[in-house]
């Protein structure tokens, strides 16, 4: 068939120029990896760096044990994230994430397929694990306009032909996300279609070693570029100008892009969410942020932090908010031990006063290659909102605190990271709580 090619170190196709063979294997960005300079380093600072090989088989393991467990024959891809989790590739994260226009399908027989955006197919040659790749026909309306109809009906044809051949005629598949028009098409063909993201959150939700090894390379990334904004923030400066150091310091870093822009000084930080601003920070402002970022080896760092600004102390009020924040922080983390019910770590979680204080959206999320399974909530919201499950070893999950003042004031937000382990909570981050 036109436009597939193997992908994998040892066999891609014969007459795949030497340029494209090398960018697909020796020069890809997870082939390099962060470089020998930040390995270096972080060996030296005591960490143990992932072997990604490893990684990989692991996270493979992980899709097609939960595939067995949901009695699916197949799985159809387009998150990215899931497709990175699955097949260690990726290609313009955060681009296809609203322009889906890359997709894989993962077999229960062993097949590994992606599509790959244009003349992009050399991007899985470092993975032998992916078994073939074909130029994407994406039915999405950006790229069809109104032939979108088309679009949609090839993609469905193909999909079909792929199932037929891997997965039997009246297969059940998976699918993360899909348009209604492809489900539509899919259902005619004879297919039965289950929730595909549920599968994956519940893969991903305990992390292998090396994922592990990754994550504590990525939280030091991170807390290193932290220090630097804590001896560069003063009075005078931009909440923008601050906010760059953590960009510049994740994509020197290893990192690869930061999921949202919240970062606030002095009263924009009650209520909490305000994105970063062109306001000066001012002597004595609390400046308040969330990391957010998809560090080295793509996984996440999400930690938050709250520095007043300046060389003095802080108020009473400050202190006291801080305080409330604080102690919510380090009563949630010690809840973080393997066979407690999500129901119990809700109601035996502790936060200031609802009538009193504003608080973060949730108690606790999972936390892997971005914020994953699970959401545990507050006890107030349980009856609306809550859901039950265990935690696990080998789970990541990160304690939120935002205490905001109803009446009036600034605001405090602090997060850690936390690992679930069979002894209880180990803390991922470190870096410096105090206000000064």
């Amino acid at each position: 068939m036109a436009g597939k090619i193997l992908a994998s170190m040892r066999a891609l196709a014969p007459d795949t120029p030497p340029d494209i063979a090398a960018a697909g294997s020796d020069l890809h960005h997870m082939v390099l990896g962060p470089g020998a300079a930040l390995e270096a380093e972080w060996v030296a600072a005591g960490l143990e760096l992932p072997d990604l090989v490893a990684l990989r088989e692991y996270r493979l393991a992980r899709v097609r044990r939960q595939m067995a467990l949901d009695a699916v024959d197949g799985l159809i891809l387009w998150d990215p994230m899931n497709i990175r989790y699955a097949t260690d590739t990726t290609n313009m994260q955060v681009w296809v994430s609203h322009n889906p226009s890359r997709y894989c399908w993962v077999g229960a027989d062993g097949s590994i397929i992606i599509w790959e955006f244009f003349e992009c197919e050399f991007l899985s040659g470092h993975n032998p694990n992916v078994t073939e790749v074909r130029s994407a026909d994406s039915p999405l309306y950006f790229l069809a306009g109104p032939r979108y109809d088309e679009a949609s009906r090839r993609w469905a044809d193909e999909m079909l032909a792929v199932i037929r051949e891997h997965a039997g005629p009246r297969a059940r598949i998976a699918a993360d996300h899909l348009n209604w028009p492809e489900a539509d098409r899919l259902r005619s063909g004879g297919v039965s279609l289950v929730n595909g993201q549920e599968l994956m959150e519940q893969a991903r939700s305990v992390k292998g070693p090396d994922e592990i090894r990754a994550m504590r390379c990525a939280v030091r990334a991170c807390e290193d570029t932290m220090s630097e904004m804590r001896h560069a923030l003063r009075p005078g400066m931009s909440e923008r100008e601050l906010w760059a150091m953590l960009h510049a310091g994740n994509i020197r870093r290893g990192g690869e892009w930061i999921e949202t822009q919240i970062l606030s000084s002095g009263p924009r930080t009650n209520p909490w969410m305000q994105e970063v601003s062109s306001r000066i920070i001012e002597d004595g402002d609390l400046v308040a942020y969330d990391t957010d970022l998809v560090g080295a080896y793509g996984m996440m760092c999400d930690v938050s932090r709250t520095w007043l600004a300046g060389d003095g102390r802080p108020s009473a009020a400050q202190q006291h908010t801080y305080d409330l924040a604080r102690h919510q922080i380090e009563h949630n983390i010690e809840l973080l031990t393997p066979g407690r019910t999500f129901h119990e770590l809700t109601h035996q979680s502790w936060m200031p006063p609802v009538e009193e204080y504003r608080h973060y959206c949730v108690n606790y999320h999972g936390v892997g290659q971005c914020d994953e399974f699970p959401e545990i909530t507050f006890p107030h919201m349980w009856d609306k909102i809550g859901w039950d499950g265990v935690l696990e070893p080998g789970m990541v999950l990160t304690t939120e605190a935002y205490v905001g003042p109803r009446a009036g004031g600034e605001g405090v937000k602090l997060e850690e990271q936390v690992l679930v382990t069979e002894h209880g909570p180990e803390r991922l981050s470190s870096a410096v709580f105090d206000l000064c």
